[in-house]
């Protein structure tokens, strides 16, 4: 391993464990009045989870060539899982062991100016204080606590779908009423072991009854190899008019450490077999023309295109070659950061489908508000944009990547219904 992943990684042990000794202050508070047996366990109970965390780090250094591959990668995503679980609840707990300290030192200080009778009820007040502002602090932490846990067991399998109607001016009359349905991050080999949970999947997307199925990407976390056990279910996936996908950054083999530029080569191009075998058909840079009663609109779908640091092999040019007169275009472009670059400023593309973002799997998402951490990154990071006559829609994706779980932002199966108007 190299010296700045040793660096990185000593430099997360001691984040953890400053963490950890801070807050363990707090649960010493909550836990001084049990008896001593009870405050063994609880005190016990309560380093496990950082010894555990430690340990799988320790086994991913050791194994970091192996660690993303498909089997390994589950260990990666279960300590991803229970860092999130724990630590987030810890980072809210510390905020208000912090104002527990600070109501501590304006007690001291207080006191400090007052005679003795007066300085112990000042002290008195003070305890009394913290020790409430402490037992605050579990409760407001039991929050996140129980909606992550609620995201890993349930929320990362808690498929919904989304109905979304587009009008459109120059939709030729014989697509009206025409029904789409867009996956994006799939990353299914975080599915390993979850095999029913993507034939639940497939039957609720087929429930649908849609006319185009259509996939932006992220099919894999890493290699082609975890496509292999779900080829079988995926074929199952039904649309008269057709399945067609584009690759996705992760679907590239970007993350792991190949032997040779062949090696990821052939990984490539397993992964675009293997989804063919599937019933997909992958559109690299190019173009269909999809008939409905002798008219006709385009589908184009571009290669990965993002911004620094993933790779920009999408070309917008190539992929709408010859359809520049078609009335009506779609355009699937993993990375909506694609929209504002180069797809508004330069085509007459009308719906551009995206993902990438999945929500961060983590925000809130409840009527009159929607946010995600992800928007700092993400201007368009969920949902229907538009500009003009320009149309974004990003999916936040139907998997999960690296934290095994979902808060706030469902897995997504999104249906268009395309109208004239």
């Amino acid at each position: 391993m190299r010296g700045g992943s040793i660096q990185f990684i000593v430099s997360i042990v001691l984040f953890l464990l400053v963490v950890d000794a801070y807050a363990f202050r707090g649960i010493r508070i909550l836990t001084q009045e049990l008896p001593y047996l009870w405050r063994f366990l609880v005190h016990g109970l309560y380093w496990m989870v950082p010894l555990l965390i430690l340990t799988l780090m320790v086994w991913i250094s050791l194994n970091f060539s192996r660690a993303f591959a498909s089997g390994q990668f589950r260990v990666w995503s279960f300590m991803v899982g229970i860092f999130i679980l724990f630590y987030v609840p810890k980072l809210v707990f510390i905020v208000f062991q912090m104002g527990n300290d600070l109501v501590r030192l304006a007690g001291y200080l207080i006191s400090r100016g007052q005679p003795n009778h007066e300085s112990l009820a000042a002290t008195a007040q003070t305890m009394t204080r913290a020790e409430f502002l402490t037992k605050i602090g579990i409760l407001v932490a039991a929050i996140p606590f129980v909606s992550v846990l609620h995201g890993i067991t349930r929320g990362r399998f808690n498929y919904k779908v989304k109905n979304v109607v587009l009008s459109f001016t120059n939709l030729p009359p014989a697509f009206d009423g025409f029904r789409i349905i867009q996956l994006s991050d799939w990353h299914i080999g975080s599915f390993l072991g979850q095999e029913k949970q993507v034939e639940r999947a497939v039957k609720l997307i087929n429930a649908q009854n849609a006319d185009l199925l259509l996939f932006t990407g992220d099919m894999v976390n890493n290699t082609a190899l975890e496509l292999e056990p779900f080829v079988n279910l995926l074929k199952q996936l039904k649309a008269p008019y057709g399945k067609f996908s584009i690759l996705g950054n992760h679907d590239y083999g970007d993350y792991v450490p190949w032997k040779s530029l062949e090696e990821k080569q052939a990984n490539l191009e397993k992964l675009c077999r293997l989804e063919q075998e599937s019933g997909f058909t992958v559109l690299r840079n190019q173009n269909v023309l999809l008939e409905r009663d002798q008219q006709t609109i385009a589908l184009a779908g571009v290669e990965n295109w993002g911004l620094p640091p993933f790779p920009q092999y999408g070309r917008l040019a190539d992929a709408l070659r010859g359809v520049e007169q078609v009335p009506f275009k779609i355009l699937l472009s993993h990375d909506p950061s694609h929209w504002d670059a180069e797809i508004r400023p330069a085509s007459n593309v009308d719906l551009t489908l995206s993902g990438h973002t999945h929500g961060m799997q983590f925000g809130i998402n409840i009527p009159g508000l929607r946010w995600s951490p992800v928007k700092w990154k993400y201007p368009r990071w969920n949902g229907l944009y538009v500009e003009g006559l320009h149309h974004l829609y990003v999916n936040v994706g139907i998997g999960y990547l690296a934290f095994p779980g979902r808060v706030g932002f469902h897995p997504e199966i999104t249906v268009f219904e395309l109208c004239c108007s």
